[in-house]
């Protein structure tokens, strides 16, 4: 029996429910804002928020908090939708967008310029900076503070129909210029931006700003408890102190719930940049090969190089939920993604870098199919049928002229057994005009094919494929995008893309692979038996196999065992 999950925001729900606080109610959200695509780190938020939902029986709506038309994009909303679904999550019928509140947004806007707690400021981004002031010491009012109520009604109104150029005027809320937090020193509220929006086209030429808008949503939408990353904490104060005002007024009476503001640390991996503008820069600047390159940490990224959802769901439940930052290691998540494919995947043989051996006592029109099973522990899975002929491909890696003393596979002289096939003897180096290794040429071992037999050992056994009928293919040895634990801890004035990996990407373009890959479709993944675990890329058709390493068999990187397997 599985262990309920346990954690401090599951205590505080749980704590929640037998007081009825929320009238045992359990509602949670994700909302991502849709200007790029879903990183890892938003994978521990997607399965926190769903799966608090899931385990107390309420609800988790995605909603897309759309409230900057300059950096948003139905590229992007499709985008979140599939990795959310890929990851294992249904919102059901509770799809939302913070445009569908924008009037609610606007209706409440209003009640707090009644209520004397909102103004039109005319100062400039620049001169709003500046006039904050600096920690410990006190901003200083905007010369439009006091603006009596009809002005800024009148004001805001026209701020709405397009009388004013962009950036000219702001609606800000008038808190505390002096408070230690500068989230409460008189905050915008709405800004002017004349620009199409994804949903609402060109209704509005003024939007309001995150902070305001969120909170809003939450308590119209009826949101028990809204679930964070750490860096919201400071917004905390602002997020109640919205709702507070608003609960006072007839606006008010619109709230469904009292929402809860919950932040917990958010995930944190080695070796990776999660920072959404710096991953737009990589594709932007074409670092990477867009959004999906499989080296880059969103979903869609790995999902194409291979990765489970299971995987990343395991990942995160180990990562915990807690309230300090913490650094997870890369190793951990490559650990979970190869145990969950060491139990799925189907295993099959592939040569990444072929060097040919001829069987010179095998006859040339022989061909023998023996069978293999896809799964060793797993006879349910099948098994497919595996050509061997006179010639096969072997890892040019598994030869070596003068091997060392714990090298058990080829060398001249040296036997190892084809795995499902038969023992060999190299006998013979042939190289060519620069001398290098062109080709292997020895004899097999017939009795070593009598599956019924007793069979003699040798310490070696080496994957192959038979020249005849094997399938060329593309195959992409992708590695870590950065080549240091910390890649954005640099010193002022350098810039972190000095710590990208030059060595992420390596394709090989003839590698050989079995025939029963033949008609692997995209997304299809599979272990290459000593090699890894490979998944058949989106740019894969039927004319050009192509595949992508997910993970190694082992912690380092294809790194192949030297003993039988």
């Amino acid at each position: 029996m599985t262990e309920p999950k346990s954690d401090f925001i599951r205590q505080i729900v749980q704590e929640d429910n037998r007081t009825g606080k929320h009238g045992g109610r359990v509602q949670t959200r994700f909302p991502p804002e849709p200007n790029g695509f879903l990183h890892i780190g938003h994978a521990k938020s997607i399965c926190l928020n769903f799966g608090l939902a899931s385990d107390f029986g309420g609800a988790c709506f995605l909603r897309f908090d759309d409230t900057n038309p300059a950096t948003e994009d139905e590229l992007y909303i499709r985008s979140i939708q599939e990795d959310v679904k890929w990851l294992g999550f249904d919102w059901g019928p509770n799809l939302r967008f913070a445009s569908e509140y924008f009037e609610a947004c606007w209706a409440g806007a209003e009640q707090l310029i009644d209520l004397g707690l909102a103004y039109v400021c005319d100062l400039t981004s620049d001169q709003i900076r500046e006039q904050k002031g600096a920690p410990g010491t006190p901003g200083k009012n905007s010369p439009f503070r006091d603006r009596s109520v009809a002005e800024n009604r009148d004001l805001f109104a026209r701020m709405r129909a397009g009388e004013f150029p962009d950036g000219s005027r702001t609606l800000r809320a008038k808190i505390d210029m002096a408070s230690p937090n500068f989230n409460l020193r008189d905050p915008v509220m709405y800004r002017l931006k004349r620009m199409p929006h994804p949903k609402t086209g060109t209704k509005w030429v003024v939007y309001p700003m995150y902070d305001y808008a969120h909170c809003v949503s939450d308590a119209v939408e009826g949101t028990t408890h809204s679930i964070c990353t750490l860096e919201f904490e400071d917004h905390r104060p602002l997020y109640d102190w919205f709702l507070e005002k608003l609960r006072s007024t007839p606006f008010g009476e619109r709230f469904t719930s009292k929402p809860q503001q919950i932040e917990f640390a958010k995930l944190n991996v080695d070796f990776t940049v999660t920072s959404k503008r710096k991953l737009k820069e990589l594709v932007l600047d074409k670092h990477v090969a867009g959004w999906d390159d499989p080296r880059m940490p969103t979903l869609a990224g790995l999902r194409r190089r291979g990765f489970t959802p299971a995987a990343l769901r395991d990942f995160c439940e180990r990562g915990g939920v807690a309230k300090n930052e913490g650094v997870l290691e890369v190793g951990l998540l490559e650990h979970c993604v190869r145990e969950d494919l060491d139990g799925t995947a189907s295993r099959r043989m592939g040569v990444l870098k072929p060097l040919k051996f001829v069987l010179t006592n095998w006859p040339a029109e022989r061909v023998d199919w023996v069978e293999a099973a896809n799964h060793p522990q797993k006879p349910e899975l099948g098994e497919r049928k595996i050509a061997i002929g006179r010639e096969v491909w072997i890892e040019a890696t598994d030869f070596m002229e003068d091997p060392p003393k714990k090298f058990f596979r080829l060398g001249p002289g040296r036997e190892v057994r084809l795995r499902n096939g038969p023992i060999i003897k190299c006998e013979e180096v042939v190289k060519n005009d620069a001398g290098e290794v062109i080709e292997l040429r020895g004899t097999f071992d017939e009795a070593s094919l009598d599956r019924a037999a007793p069979q003699r050992k040798v310490k070696g056994v080496i994957h192959f494929v038979s020249v005849a009928h094997a399938i060329p293919c593309e195959v992409r040895l992708y590695d870590r995008l950065f080549s240091v634990a910390a890649p954005t801890d640099v010193p002022e004035g350098v810039d972190y893309k000095t710590n990208m990996n030059p060595r992420s990407l390596e394709v090989l373009a003839r590698s050989y692979v079995e025939p029963a890959l033949r008609d692997a479709p995209p997304g299809a993944r599979f272990q290459f038996e000593r090699t890894g675990y490979f998944a058949v890329d989106a740019d894969s058709t039927s004319e050009k196999l192509v595949f992508n390493r997910t993970v190694g068999l082992r912690d380092s990187w294809a790194k192949q065992g030297d003993g039988p397997e």
